[in-house]
């Protein structure tokens, strides 16, 4: 497959770089993914369009887009330098020529050289927990991977310049008592390799303290005690995947440690292979989402460390989740800029979901997946024919550290969350950590607002309001366990049950219950609500769904079986509380069906309260991956000094291969029965 680059643009008289016109498709979505060749090719797409937008020598690059983040703007054209060169790197540790790698030669002896700061160009001496330290990690990695290209090109003083940057400043500065750590572990790392100057010291301390982190089974927290945090960054996007590279880079000199990061991963891979559905979709949770493919490097860095897979698992289904996952992102049409690059977002531009810290170069991090092409050409990763890893892995697992229950019943990937929480203020936390339930084919939505149902956008979350409904308080912090009930056939079933207060004088205990075979696109969903000190409006919203008609993208009408999409009750309005509708047709629950993306919905199983179905039609560009959706919704009152139990069964049946659109509600009229052993406990509290 012949993919379009910069030259041929530039052949054609486009000066400056690719542009993209009215519905072209980028280079990256052209190339026929088979083998490691057309991954390169894929890499290329990415690195081409980064061109017109270096410094005059080389040592920034500014992407499109003049956002600003909690860092200066010489932090952010350095991120933009420095994370393509997690791709370049892979590409030159396996022996691969790219025309552009001069840019970054350059560029790396300018930005290191103190006598460029008049000319805009020096990167400046970073302070303490200073952004720069982050990008001091994919250049470690360049240094110590490709030493000939980089150390080998500078002279005597370039060096020094080199030296006095990466080591001295980062080894004399404090950081985050986070996954940034292991970024300081990475320069003295590269610059070890390079026979430069570093300090062994400070990295062999680095790693006893990361060390602290880990909490068994494979698994590592993002921070110290007191902290539950076990997103991507517990695996592909830094802890499990700089380990497998610390392996590679440094198991001849730390054998005992390279061996046990390798253990490590082989725990972890058992899990994380929960987290990636059969066609290709990670499942989006926690923050920094917006790295995208990044979320399956993990898969790319065990290959590269040498680690031999444990059973059941294969190279065939390690290559199938990567090459899947690259695809379902070329299927991604609206996460370009004009010119090419990436976008802060993550299907589309999406400002509401980005963290304070995401630049306009900051989603480069993304480059992480191609580890893959530093494994040789001739390592089974690459030699296999691709496999699906859910031939052979459980379709339901309890994850006990992160605190998660997987399924892979009903169509999808899914993981309900005893509901971690970030370690520090974050826009949208509570959606990106506290939901009760996350989708690969649903992915979560973010408040773009804070006033009204609307803009809070409750998708698989339970929101209360004291003052009529402007605004709402859902799950941030809880008090979480894992435990094992029994269902009335006598099977074991994994429940998650967590315990949060909204307002001090509400308290709450949740439950979740995944899907079972017999039910595999419903997952229950039950509440016991002591409304103590005060009364509370409730709204418990399901997935959120694309609110489009298939023919002209308008919004949904009422529910139409012929064409296979609609809503019901129809969809007329949020403030419309108190419509007659959505009261008689409350028994029903509420849903909503798209051609393009399945069907959603939620059902009031609990009998004897009363609670209103309806579809709150959310703001737009609040879910991540559609910028149009509705949320199927129940809302309901409970009054000062009531307890009250909520019950709901939640409908997902997402659109794939093999579904026909008269079969997205095939299983709505068989929603599940509240278990024997959730009745008892409703009827004992």
């Amino acid at each position: 497959m012949t993919t379009t680059t910069t030259e041929d643009n530039k052949k054609e008289g486009k000066k400056g770089g690719l542009l993209l016109g009215y519905k072209q498709p980028h280079p990256f979505s052209l190339v026929r993914l088979t083998d490691r060749a057309s991954v390169r090719d894929l890499l290329i797409t990415l690195l081409d369009p980064l061109e017109p937008f270096f410094s005059p020598k080389k040592a920034r690059v500014r992407c499109p887009g003049a956002t600003a983040v909690r860092f200066d703007q010489t932090a952010s054209e350095v991120e933009g330098f420095c994370r393509p060169l997690w791709g370049l790197a892979c590409l030159l540790a396996a022996g691969d020529h790219y025309e552009g790698t001069k840019w970054w030669v350059e560029g790396l002896k300018n930005a290191t050289d103190p006598e460029t700061e008049a000319e805009g160009e020096f990167w400046g001496i970073p302070k303490d927990n200073d952004q720069r330290m982050v990008e001091m990690c994919p250049l470690g990695f360049a240094l110590a991977v490709a030493p000939d290209t980089f150390w080998g090109a500078m002279s005597e003083r370039e060096r020094k310049n080199l030296e006095a940057w990466l080591g001295n400043s980062i080894n004399e500065r404090e950081m985050p008592d986070t996954n940034w750590l292991w970024f300081r572990v990475f320069a003295n790392l590269g610059l070890k390799k390079c026979g430069g100057l570093y300090a062994q010291d400070r990295l062999e301390r680095d790693i006893l303290h990361l060390e602290t982190f880990y909490r068994g089974d494979g698994w590592s927290n993002d921070g110290p005690e007191g902290i539950h945090q076990m997103d991507y960054y517990s695996s592909s996007f830094a802890i499990q995947f700089l380990q497998l590279l610390y392996a590679k880079l440094a198991g001849d000199d730390d054998p005992e440690r390279a061996a046990e990061f390798r253990k490590r991963a082989q725990l972890a891979a058992l899990d994380l292979a929960h987290y990636y559905d059969a066609q290709g979709r990670s499942i989006p949770f926690g923050r920094s989402v917006g790295y995208r493919f990044a979320m399956v490097s993990f898969w790319g860095a065990l290959a590269y460390a040498d680690v031999e897979l444990p059973p059941p698992l294969t190279w065939g289904m390690v290559k199938g989740i990567v090459l899947r996952h690259l695809r379902w992102w070329q299927t991604q049409h609206d996460m370009w800029t004009p010119a090419g690059t990436l976008t802060i977002g993550y299907s589309y531009p999406n400002m509401y979901m980005a963290e304070n810290y995401n630049s306009p170069g900051s989603p480069y991090w993304a480059c992480l997946a191609f580890i893959c092409l530093a494994v040789p050409e001739t390592h089974p990763f690459w030699t296999s024919e691709e496999e699906n890893h859910w031939a052979v892995i459980p379709p339901v697992k309890a994850l006990k550290h992160p605190g998660h229950i997987m399924s892979n019943l009903g169509g999808h990937c899914m993981l309900l969350s005893s509901g971690q929480a970030c370690s520090y203020p974050m826009k949208g936390t509570h959606a990106k950590y506290g939901a009760f339930a996350y989708s690969s084919a649903y992915a979560y939505s973010v408040p773009p607002g804070v006033f009204t149902l609307e803009q809070y956008a409750l998708a698989s979350q339970l929101g209360l309001s004291d003052d009529g409904g402007e605004y709402w308080k859902t799950r941030r912090l809880s008090e979480s366990r894992l435990i094992t009930s029994y269902d009335d056939d006598g099977d074991d079933v994994p429940v998650l049950v967590s315990r949060w207060s909204p307002f001090p004088d509400v308290h709450i205990t949740t439950y979740l219950v995944p899907p079972r075979e017999a039910t595999p696109n419903w997952h229950l969903r039950a509440h016991r609500i002591d409304a103590v000190g005060r009364e509370v409006l409730t709204a418990d919203g399901s997935f959120a769904i694309c609110n489009e008609r298939d023919a002209d993208g308008r919004l949904l009408g009422p529910y139409d079986a012929g064409k296979g999409e609609g809503t019901f009750p129809r969809l007329i309005g949020n403030y419309d509380l108190e419509t007659p509708e959505g009261w008689a047709e409350g028994g029903k629950g509420a849903f909503a069906v798209s051609v393009k993306a399945g069907a959603v919905g939620i059902r009031a199983l609990e009998g004897g309260t009363k609670r209103m179905a309806m579809l709150v039609n959310a703001d737009p560009n609040s879910n991540l991956v559609e910028s149009r959706t509705t949320i199927p919704t129940l809302q309901g009152t409970v009054g000062k000094g009531e307890t009250v139990w909520y019950v709901a069964g939640v409908y997902a049946k997402p659109a794939g291969d093999g579904v026909r659109k008269e079969e997205y509600l095939d299983g709505w009229e068989k929603a599940p029965e509240v278990p024997g052993w959730l009745v008892k406990e409703m009827e004992a509290k």
